[in-house]
């Protein structure tokens, strides 16, 4: 069920109208002389009083926050607009749009876009909306930036181990089978057409690394248009922020300690404008013999990855965010802390397997960590 809080700013009366004024003026006839430092003093006060009534007759914009069951996680959603009426409209227009989203690409919807190409693997091509197109674009972007990985087509390995389910161990004759249906050169995209082919049968799309990050984004557009002001998208660890609070402040968000109870966190960030996504080895796993089995896939292994324990990525858009943070997952602290210095607009924090945090050199004295953990700072 969506909830929403809705805050009143002070001053204001319930209906976002002036308070009443004393309409009453001065006996005249009473009137006498006053010494040039009471009228200043007068002056001021006036000014002053009028002031506050002026502030008064424009109320602060109101914030309103809801909250929905979509893409598989709680999606929240801050609207911050000139009045209650805009604020509960661009909320529920981002929400709106994140379902709108969730239909064209959830592999979990039969009819949707992302799973008419899955369906069809081997066969045919299947057209798609702009957005679905622009999606595997830009992670093909992502792919090529990460040196493959990142890898959008790893649906098959994802199958294998089901660790959204209960989990399970491949054996190593079924991942060498899966291997050739991981290929990314064998999808086929026909732009102007809007035509995409899965060229191998068996062959299946996953966005469950990129989707939510680009969902975000979209959403946040609609908001604005829809006439917030400011706002935050969050669709789990995907975060997308545009604006500041009403009283001058950015979104503050804290980053998830990965080896401590879900709350406590490693440090604090601010965002303006931003979009912030974390891929860590605790959101979703199974333990087998003392092993961790995480959702974050090697695409050259097809196995869970094993460089680091979590990824926070900083970056203008959500989609890159998102599809940074999994693949510099993959790709370790070293190679994915160099990524992170060459790209602009992009910083990150990354937590190794020894526990130290890398801290890209445009995040040192943005992110507030904890004293305690141990930092290595990233060198351009």
């Amino acid at each position: 069920m969506a909830g929403w809080i809705a805050m009143r700013p002070v001053g204001v009366s319930s209906h976002g109208q002036c308070p009443a004024r004393a309409s009453r003026l001065p006996d005249q006839s009473r009137r006498r002389a006053m010494p040039r430092q009471s009228i200043d003093h007068m002056i001021v006060i006036m000014v002053m009083t009028m002031a506050t009534m002026l502030a008064a007759c424009h109320p602060q914009p109101v914030i309103v926050k809801r909250s929905q069951l979509l893409m598989g996680t709680v999606v929240s959603v801050t609207s911050v607009a000139p009045d209650r009426e805009r604020a509960h409209r661009a909320a529920a227009a981002g929400l709106e749009e994140i379902r709108r989203l969730e239909k064209l690409w959830s592999t979990w919807i039969p009819t949707s876009e992302v799973s008419q190409v899955n369906a069809a693997a081997g066969r045919q091509a299947i057209p798609v909306s702009p957005e679905t197109l622009d999606l595997i674009d830009r992670s093909i972007h992502i792919a090529a930036l990460t040196e493959g990985a990142f890898n959008i087509a790893v649906g098959p390995a994802v199958r294998a181990w089901n660790i959204s389910d209960q989990g399970r161990l491949p054996s190593r004759e079924e991942l060498a089978k899966i291997r050739p249906l991981v290929d990314l050169a064998a999808l086929r995209i026909d732009r102007q057409a809007r035509r995409v082919f899965l060229t191998r049968a068996g062959m299946a799309l996953d966005i469950g690394g990129i989707g939510k990050g680009y969902a975000a984004d979209l959403a946040a557009d609609v908001m604005q248009r829809h006439g917030a002001l400011a706002g935050v998208v969050a669709l789990s660890g995907d975060i997308k922020t545009f604006g500041r609070m009403p009283d001058g402040h950015r979104f503050v968000f804290g980053i998830q300690h990965p080896r401590r109870e879900h709350g406590v966190i490693l440090g604090r960030l601010e965002l303006e404008n931003e979009a912030v996504s974390t891929a860590g080895d605790y959101q979703r796993y199974f333990m087998q013999n003392g092993i961790r089995y995480h959702h974050i896939l090697d695409p050259r292994t097809l196995e869970p990855a094993r460089l680091a324990r979590s990824v926070t990525i900083v970056a203008r858009e959500g989609i890159m965010a998102d599809g940074l943070d999994t693949g510099i997952f993959v790709l370790g602290p070293e190679k994915g802390m160099a990524l992170i210095e060459a790209l602009p607009e992009v910083e990150g924090v990354i937590v190794d397997t020894q526990g130290r945090v890398w801290v890209s050199s445009g995040l040192r004295t943005r992110l507030q960590l904890d004293p305690q953990v141990p930092v290595v700072e990233a060198t351009k």
